[in-house]
């Protein structure tokens, strides 16, 4: 009797896990960093190799036959361990504590971040951490400073000994109340914003992606703008007819599924912005930084909707 070698490989498991989470092989592909044509080729040399189809073909989103559903199951298991496990041999190779001092400069995004803090810490115990938000000071400066080592920013001013690793692209939606009269246009262009309350964080006008990507170039200014620190805060204002507010389209997922709030595009091809992860130039072969970005860029694509690889 002889035995059969399938010759399973790690990026298979990748390449399943990552259509089966993205729900679309473009948008697959893109994660893997691949062209559309090689993830097809890695596709078919899999089934080639254990003599079955793992998806069937032209459903979408993809739906994995019995033999692509045992895979994926089985990437849930090996993947997590392996990731364990090269987190470890970074430990060992050096640089295993250090000192992580984060603050964002995006409002919003407790909702990937802290979850990805979490995760570290498992992984990363010896590394002391300290996490701030940047409401009252400049965090950028505060970086090239020394005072802190990683800064969460969608402002990648040019600093020297400053560079920015985009961590994905995002949409902006305009966040109306469900009975405002901006809810039947397919998108709204700048003259729309001219009578409305504009609610946004504490920032600078001019660091405000709505101000310099959509509202400055036509020369438009709105009725008038409040300021509010938290999310919430903003969407109830919003709610409850006392103003407009751009937002990234995940912090505003929970609230349109629930019905409280609705969205449109600002602007026909909508408004995009990039995240970043800011360090500085001589930190950033360290081992306890790099596991960091990598953990942050795998957060956001699990528990973020509406978001592309920048």
């Amino acid at each position: 009797m002889t035995t059969q070698n399938l010759g399973l490989e790690l990026r298979y498991l990748k390449t399943l896990k990552a259509i089966h989470q993205s729900g679309s092989l473009v948008d697959a592909a893109g994660r893997l960093h691949l062209t559309q044509s090689a993830l097809s080729h890695q596709l078919k040399e899999l089934e080639h190799r254990i003599g079955m189809e793992v998806f069937i073909r032209k459903s979408r989103p993809p739906r994995f036959t019995t033999a692509g559903l045992k895979l994926l199951e089985l990437a849930e298991e090996v993947l997590p361990r392996f990731k364990a496990t090269e987190q470890s041999l970074l430990r060992l190779a050096g640089g295993k504590s250090g000192r992580l001092h984060i603050a964002i400069e995006c409002h919003s995004c407790y909702q990937w971040l802290m979850p990805t803090i979490g995760e570290y810490r498992q992984h990363w115990a010896e590394v002391e951490m300290d996490f701030s938000t940047a409401f009252n000071f400049a965090p950028l400066p505060a970086l090239s400073r020394g005072e802190l080592d990683l800064v969460v920013t969608s402002d990648p001013t040019p600093i020297d000994g400053i560079e920015y690793i985009p961590l994905f692209r995002y949409e902006m939606l305009l966040a109306i109340a469900k009975t405002h009269p901006l809810k039947e246009k397919e998108f709204v262009i700048p003259l729309d914003l001219q009578n409305e309350i504009l609610i946004t964080y504490p920032v600078e006008r001019e660091r405000l992606a709505v101000f310099y990507e959509f509202l400055d170039p036509a020369d438009i200014d709105p009725a008038d703008i409040r300021t509010a620190e938290l999310t919430l805060m903003m969407l109830q204002l919003v709610a409850s007819q006392r103003g407009v507010s751009a937002l990234p389209c995940w912090a505003l997922a929970e609230y349109l599924d629930k019905g409280q709030v609705s969205a449109v595009r600002l602007g026909k091809e909508g408004l995009w912005s990039t995240l970043y992860a800011a360090i500085r130039i001589e930190q950033k072969e360290q081992p306890y930084i790099i596991s960091f970005i990598s953990s942050a860029r795998e957060t956001c694509f699990e528990t973020l909707t509406a978001i592309k690889l920048a």
